[in-house]
């Protein structure tokens, strides 16, 4: 099988789950497909190089989805300081979870995103980070209870 046969066959399998794991991230059709497509374009510039096209599409993607969330915050930060109101419907589509989720390290991140986010067991995230499935296990964990404290601050302040 010639090189772009693989990655069609690739991309016809891997593509329509990947843009719908970015659209339930971002909640926008567009910016999802935008990611998707530039994770498959990353992927095919190291084609030879990537042992696991799956895990590296999804990782890229994570990666991705995190620098839109980062650009819409700093979006957001520049209108404040403008003075201007954020539209009600852009604080809705980010949810201070997903800011928290954002703000995560890398190494706890990724397998939130993989696990809760794109519905993938422990053991398939295990295989697409290259990690142990007990130290996935151990970052779920150690991630949630970072969720938790940082949402029960959120709470406390609010009241």
């Amino acid at each position: 099988m010639g090189r772009d046969q693989a990655a069609a066959e690739l991309f016809a399998v891997l593509y329509p789950r990947l843009a719908g794991w970015c659209r339930r991230l971002v909640d926008d059709d567009e910016t999802a497909h935008e990611i998707a497509s530039e994770a498959f374009t990353r992927l095919w510039a190291r084609w030879t190089k990537v042992e696991e096209p799956r895990g590296f599409l999804y990782v890229t993607a994570a990666n991705l989805v995190r620098d839109h969330w980062r650009k819409q915050e700093r979006e957001r930060r520049a209108v404040r300081r403008a003075g201007a109101e954020v539209p009600a419907h852009t604080e809705q589509a980010d949810p201070s979870i997903r800011l928290l989720v954002q703000s995560l390290p890398r190494r706890l991140r990724v397998p939130i995103l993989l696990h809760y986010y794109a519905d993938m067991p422990i053991r398939e995230v295990s295989v697409l980070t290259g990690r142990k499935e007990g130290t996935i296990k151990a970052d779920l964990h150690a991630a949630r209870e970072l969720l938790r404290v940082h949402l029960r601050r959120s709470l406390d302040h609010s009241l």
